[in-house]
């Protein structure tokens, strides 16, 4: 089992951010997380990664339970986790390569003398990922996109359980989004990859190897289980409370408003 959340509740400032949480995530299945702004996915990811701990409710990540031993340093070695956080956090010199290796230390920078074990894996990461024409550029310097494809390697160098992937194509063009979803599956069809949890707000970026689907509202579960039941327009209706369509091609959904109907006379 890669998560277990049995009555998950978090309170931040006196306001519950989460309640009630109940959550299973086992390996071999790939999750999306979807939910608009404000919905409680960062309160989530934050949990998961033991940044913050519940404030009712058990949390079992990667076996470990929270509570019962000190864990954050062991389980976050075993969790590549992309997001803007990361990013902002890196070195202002490191070009992209030096990016990559560092997640084999599950560091911010790179400190430590690598091998050539390690140095070898970076440069077959960088290539799988389409990045190694950039490996020496700073990499403040590479275009939003190629960043990404860059702290996904990092977080690929340690070989996690689990790969959550926060909004990863935010600020991304159409082909630049692509791109980018072409290599997550890709990673999510390898035999012995990591369970992805990839969190959106936009339903044109499930692929169809994202097999599972939490729909976060207002804190609490609204619904979780199968894509192909909950992307569906009378799912996705209840979940906004507005009427929508979903149209399904080559595995991929996109969702529209509907029109309301005029009555004719």
């Amino acid at each position: 089992m890669i998560l277990e959340m049995e009555g998950v509740s978090r309170k931040r400032d006196g306001r519950w951010v989460l309640k009630e949480i109940d959550w299973r995530v086992e390996k071999g299945d790939h999750w999306v997380l979807y939910g608009l702004n404000g919905s409680g996915k960062t309160s989530l990811l934050e949990l998961i990664n033991a940044y913050l701990f519940p404030t009712e409710g058990t949390v079992r990540v990667l076996g470990m339970e929270f509570g019962k031993t000190y864990l954050a340093e062991r389980l976050r070695s075993q969790i590549g986790f992309v997001s803007s956080s990361v990013a902002h956090k890196l070195r202002p010199d490191d070009n992209a390569y030096e990016v990559v290796l560092s997640g084999a230390f599950s560091s911010i920078g790179l400190y430590e003398d690598t091998t050539e074990e390690i140095d070898r894996k970076g440069v077959d990461i960088l290539r799988e990922l389409g990045c190694l024409d950039y490996a020496n550029r700073n990499f403040h310097t590479l275009s939003q996109g190629e960043r990404q494809r860059v702290l996904i390697g990092r977080a690929l160098m340690a070989d996690p359980s689990l790969l959550i992937l926060d909004e990863p194509t935010n600020g991304l063009d159409f082909i630049a989004r692509e791109e980018l979803l072409d290599s997550v599956a890709r990673i999510a069809r390898r035999p012995d990859g990591p369970t992805i949890l990839y969190v959106t707000h936009h339903v044109e970026e499930i692929l169809p190897e994202f097999n599972k689907t939490l729909l976060l509202k207002e804190g609490r579960v609204f619904d979780a289980g199968h894509t192909s039941d909950l992307i569906s327009s009378e799912c996705l209706s209840g979940f906004f409370g507005l009427p929508v369509a979903v149209d399904w091609q080559e595995g991929r959904p996109s969702l529209t408003k509907k029109q309301a109907e005029v009555s004719r006379k």
